[in-house]
């Protein structure tokens, strides 16, 4: 259980988006969660927030964060750093898939739509 193969992530219900939870809930841990996910090309995620913290760091690729009104591009390199409760989408924009790591600040109990409405997610982690 100490050590774990990272897998490669799998294409999820939602449209141009591969997911893996590298560790989580069913790894024992209760106050931390790591995601890796790729975007193909023009997908995005749907708006959302979380009940915790969130830290997305670029892999590859690029992208645009869409948070509070504003627009921001991001890159290789760059780490995007959502505080818990902000509604966020995050969009690749580039010609490669865009490739991220998001670490949370727990394992998320909830993620919510902008309306308050629970976003069951595919995975569980």
């Amino acid at each position: 259980m100490y050590v774990l193969e990272q897998q490669r992530p799998a294409p999820a219900p939602i449209p141009g988006l591969a997911h893996a939870t590298w560790a989580g809930r069913d790894e024992g841990l209760s106050q931390l969660s790591v995601w890796r996910q790729t975007l193909a090309p023009g997908a995005a995620t749907p708006p959302h927030r979380h009940d915790c913290d969130e830290v997305v760091l670029c892999q590859s690729g690029g992208g645009e964060l869409h948070v509070d009104g504003e627009v921001h591009r991001f890159g290789l390199g760059t780490t995007l750093v959502l505080p818990k409760g902000r509604t966020h989408q995050i969009f690749a924009t580039g010609a490669a898939p865009l490739e991220i790591l998001g670490i949370f600040g727990s394992s998320p109990v909830g993620t919510f739509l902008p309306d308050g409405e629970a976003l069951d997610l595919p995975w569980r982690s």
